[in-house]
């Protein structure tokens, strides 16, 4: 160990002196080249003192970098985080004007232009030459990160650290269960694999199957098909993985609100419109995130799992933690040092080394992404989405900024010992959702997250506490082409033409657009040859004077898609619409959306049956009648498919109209109704089977032969664990709003597993 020590001090001495040495050589080549760029006094120096000159200046600059560009990373916290990665090479290049003044051997001199030009080549070269260096050393990384906690322990040497555990969550957003199976059994991810003690490369394994038949937890003895592995890298395991059923809403708005609140109640979507205020809520919308997260908090009766002592990460909402950074609940908030969204950059980029890792990594991730997609395109690869436009930025920032990021905020927390700490890595899920959950690309992106999980798995060797590190998901992801791509035209054109008004006229010449105007006309009992010469486009409604949106015309529907869930809502009548209202409004709707062929089912409340779920073929069961053993045409859906769909029909502000499209149980594949070939929304398929993959100290998740169910559940489950550790306690029911920490070293047995069973 003390070996591997000096070794390490060794390769990072070796690395500094030959970016200096770097430096010093890309001076030299600018002074020869630039006439307005000179190391040597008018009467001209020996190549030797030009060399000692270059090299003093390189030397300058270099510690100029590392003491004065933290202060500047600070002065810009308010610039926008993806513009602040691409100033990273200018500002950190600005600072040679001022290691040219410094220089000990009083000379070098530049014009103001060309000082410019020189400055920003030379922090390139430098730059790139460290980071070519070091990017890929994952121990170099953790040996900074080591000295920034060795100094915050030794200012906070008279406090005494805390020896119970720590919990760090990690969610992999949008990973499945059978994804995260596949990609341990064909070693794309040896350190989950190493934690379930499966060998890289076990004979025997099959890969994990599509429709969810592979057995609840992972093992060398649970795998299907295997037995204990006899490869060498196999070990005993310390984790146990299972899956667990998302609510119908399938997405992260929803299972990241119950995971980390207690309560998910009234999030039938990603995206809904709400009658009652005339808004369209959008869970990655800020202002939106803010009040899901109090009405949550108002529902369970706690600040949430991470109230007491916890750090929240990356996340849409911040779980009551006191210590935040990127959180998106946050980011409307009146700034100030408890609640600043991007706190989180300049801890990471206030290192000059993080700094270029990441900028290199970025540009990086961009090429990998357009060469990626042209390939896609000349192999005229199906199903396929646009990838173009910014795309390619959002991409790379995803999977590597907010990633490195995150990381580093994690292991920062797990060095200064909070006890609790809860972050999501959103890499798989947006490269996912326009590559495929199965492709080649997002496997690349799931052996980058395992090397993240390496990272923080060795930190916790050094933190002061012991940690349990457990990983979840929020929801996986269904494959499948989009509605527009199979059919023409989108589901709001389909509900336009099912109610009778105009649509584009792309969408009229496709099979489903004439169909549902037949659909209509017949309805109506209207001749088809009626409507012929009628106008194509409605007349322009004029502005209001205020400036604000003309008024829609009444019976103009809302149609807003979350994958391949869709909902439709007529925002001229105050309240949920029943199904004899619709059909008394538009009578051939309904039907034109049920007998679709890409359409699974709808769900619409009834004044007969209090709630009615219609599918083809006139398919009608009300929703009390739904059950695990008459699902009706919930089947192919799988188990757990009737239940939610009921406990959305309670939601105050479900839509008019709920609909799911249509779901293929042998391929496992849906019909986006957004542009995505990896979408989750709704229900069918992978998108639905998250996964929990958590130590084995901590109590088993449900009893053997039990299916945990829904993200409240889940909450319930990690509460439950953090009470293990004696961390944060959470009050067990509405009105109880004091959060009382467990007193450290309390018999558990006489606290009472009961207690333990339900918060909120």
């Amino acid at each position: 160990m003390r070996r591997e020590h000096w070794r390490s001090l060794f390769r990072g001495a070796l690395r500094s002196i030959t970016v200096w040495a770097v430096s010093t050589l890309t001076m030299l080549l600018l002074a020869g080249i630039l006439p307005d760029f000179k190391l040597q006094s008018d009467t001209g120096d020996s190549a030797t003192r030009i060399a000692v000159t270059a090299a003093a200046g390189a030397g300058v600059f270099g510690l100029l970098s590392a003491l004065v560009w933290p202060l500047m990373v600070r002065l810009l916290l308010l610039v926008p985080a993806l513009v602040l990665g691409l100033l990273v090479f200018f500002l950190n290049g600005s600072l040679l004007l001022v290691a040219l003044r410094l220089n000990p051997s009083g000379r070098g001199e530049a014009a103001p232009e060309t000082a410019v030009v020189v400055a920003a080549v030379m922090s390139a070269v430098a730059s790139a030459t460290g980071a070519a260096l070091a990017v890929r050393d994952d121990d170099a990384y953790r040996r900074r990160l080591y000295r920034l906690a060795d100094r915050r322990r030794r200012r906070a040497a008279a406090r005494t650290g805390p020896s119970s555990p720590g919990t760090v969550f990690l969610q992999l957003d949008g990973v499945g269960h059978d994804v995260l199976t596949d990609a341990v059994l064909k070693g794309l991810m040896p350190t989950v694999a190493g934690w379930l003690g499966v060998g890289a490369g076990t004979p025997g394994v099959p890969a994990a199957r599509r429709d969810g038949s592979e057995d609840a937890v992972v093992t060398p003895a649970t795998v299907p098909g295997t037995a204990p592995a006899q490869d060498a890298a196999a070990s005993a395991p310390t984790h146990r993985l299972i899956p667990w059923r998302t609510d119908w809403s399938s997405q992260t708005g929803a299972s990241q609100l119950g995971i980390l609140h207690g309560s998910n109640h009234d999030v039938p979507a990603f995206r809904w419109y709400e009658k009652d205020t005339g808004e369209t809520v959008v869970a990655n919308r800020p202002t939106s995130a803010a009040d899901l997260q109090r009405r949550a908090e108002e529902r369970a009766g706690h600040a949430g799992l991470l109230a007491v002592d916890g750090a929240s990460r990356g996340n849409l909402f911040s779980g009551g933690a006191g210590e935040q950074a990127l959180v998106l609940s946050i980011a409307i908030r009146r700034r100030g040092r408890a609640n600043r969204s991007r706190a989180g950059y300049f801890a990471y980029f206030s290192d000059p080394a993080n700094a270029v890792r990441t900028a290199l990594s970025f540009v990086a991730e961009v090429c990998r992404e357009i060469t990626e997609s042209t390939r896609a395109r000349l192999r005229k690869e199906r199903p396929r989405v646009g990838r173009g436009g910014l795309y390619p930025l959002i991409r790379a920032f995803a999977t590597v900024v907010e990633r490195d990021v995150v990381v580093a905020a994690v292991m920062g927390d797990m060095l200064a010992g909070r006890t609790a700490v809860y972050a999501d890595l959103v890499a798989y899920d947006e490269v996912a959702h326009h590559s495929g959950p199965h492709s080649r690309d997002a496997g690349k992106v799931l052996a980058r997250l395992d090397r993240a999980l390496a990272l923080i798995a060795h930190v916790a060797e050094r933190a002061p506490r012991p940690y349990r590190i457990v990983v979840l998901s929020d929801h996986g992801q269904s494959p499948g082409e989009t509605f527009q791509t199979r059919y023409g035209l989108g589901l709001g054109d389909l509900v336009r033409a099912g109610c009778g008004l105009p649509v584009p006229r792309r969408a009229q010449r496709t099979h489903s657009g004439a169909e549902a105007r037949a659909a209509v006309r017949a309805a109506l009992r209207r001749p088809v040859e009626e409507d012929t010469d009628r106008p194509r486009h409605t007349a322009c409604v004029p502005a209001r004077q205020d400036g604000r949106p003309p008024p829609r015309p009444a019976g103009e529907p809302v149609v807003l898609a979350s994958g391949n869930l869709g909902l439709v809502s007529f925002p001229d009548v105050p309240h949920r619409m029943s199904r004899e209202e619709i059909d008394r409004r538009h009578p051939a709707l309904l039907s034109t959306l049920a007998n679709h062929p890409g359409i699974g089912f709808l769900l619409v409340r009834s004044e007969e049956h209090g709630g009615v779920v219609l599918a083809a073929h006139g398919a009608e069961v009300p929703v009390d009648e739904l059950s695990e053993a008459h699902p009706g045409p919930l089947a192919d859906f799988g188990p757990g498919a009737a239940e939610a769909v009921r406990r959305t029909h309670s939601f105050p502000h479900t839509a008019d109209i709920m609909v799911n499209s249509w779901y293929d149980p042998a391929e496992g594949e849906v019909l986006a109704f957004e542009e995505q070939i990896g979408s989750h929304g709704g229900l069918g398929g992978a998108q639905g089977r998250p996964f929990l993959l958590s130590p084995l100290e901590f109590s088993p998740p449900v009893a053997e032969g039990a299916e945990l169910v829904g993200a409240e559940e889940v909450h319930r489950v990690l509460a439950r664990w953090l009470r293990e550790c004696d961390g944060p306690q959470i009050p067990l029911g509405p009105g109880r709003g004091t959060v009382v920490p467990r007193p450290a070293g309390r018999d558990r047995a006489a606290t009472g597993d009961d207690a333990d069973e339900r918060a909120a």
